[in-house]
């Protein structure tokens, strides 16, 4: 290697993959894939709500946490390769895989990675996000938008901390990656012959979802054979903020596991 090359960096796996253990032998593990802009700190707070004997892994993506210095992500295997990468040895023997929004495509992708290197997971959950073989019916077009108007569009999908984005110098730290996020969401699409996972495929979307409308959900159904189920619950794009009681009963009997650690 010439003195001018630099050797590929690779971040710590458990920067890539948080990975929030119950207590007890862990029986089942989590995988969470956060939405376009988010952040795993987000879904964190998910441990309480999980069996104790299910392990909670969430994903990192590449401009935030303790991945800011990378570079920000241009494509889905940007953000999918490094979860598949970095996740802790033996949690595909029992795994399920859950994304939120765009996620939830990054979560279809990890899943046929796996299932590709013969490690299929258990089930695939996805939230409130467009079948992949479809374009993007609400694409955001970040290229186009100064920042007062990507945090306008960004506040009226829900989910993200409006005082994060009120406040000047935190919101130019993580717009970067917010932006980043919604241009891969923006073109995302998978050939329908290709979306095949080996894997029951469970969605939830919202009632009133402007971004994934409920009624487009169950086009979800084509990419597998192994069984189907879909719910809806009260809500628009980020539901299950006011609904996790019901978001996470649709859960447990895809995970299974034990009573919740809390109530």
């Amino acid at each position: 290697m010439s003195h001018d090359q630099q050797p590929a960096f690779r971040p710590a796996p458990d920067d890539v993959v948080w990975d929030l253990p119950g207590e007890g032998p862990q029986r089942t593990s989590l995988l969470v894939l956060p939405h376009a802009g988010g952040n795993a700190h987000a879904y964190a707070q998910w441990r309480d709500h999980l069996p104790p004997d299910v392990r909670l892994l969430i994903g990192q993506y590449p401009g935030r946490g303790a991945r800011f210095a990378e570079d920000l992500p241009r494509d889905i295997g940007d953000l999918a390769g490094p979860v598949v990468a970095s996740l802790p040895a033996g949690v595909t023997d029992d795994l399920v895989v859950l994304g939120h929004s765009m996620g939830s495509l990054v979560a279809f992708e990890v899943v046929r990675s796996l299932q590709a290197a013969g490690r299929a997971p258990r089930a695939l959950v996805v939230s409130a996000c467009r079948a992949p073989f479809l374009a993007n019916p609400c694409a955001v077009h970040p290229e186009l938008l100064d920042d007062d108007a990507l945090v306008a569009a960004i506040k009226e999908r829900g989910g993200t901390d409006d005082g994060i984005l009120d406040e000047p110098e935190l919101r130019e730290i993580i717009l970067p990656s917010i932006r980043a996020d919604f241009a891969i969401d923006d073109v995302y699409r998978c050939e329908e012959s290709a979306a095949r996972v080996q894997c029951p495929v469970t969605v939830i979307g919202g009632d009133v979802d402007p971004v994934a409308p409920a009624a487009s959900l169950d086009r979800w159904a084509r990419i597998t054979d192994r069984g189907f189920s879909s719910h809806v619950l009260p809500g628009g794009h980020f539901y299950f903020q006011e609904r996790l009681p019901e978001f996470f009963a649709v859960l447990a009997p895809v995970v299974g596991g034990h009573a919740p650690a809390t109530a």
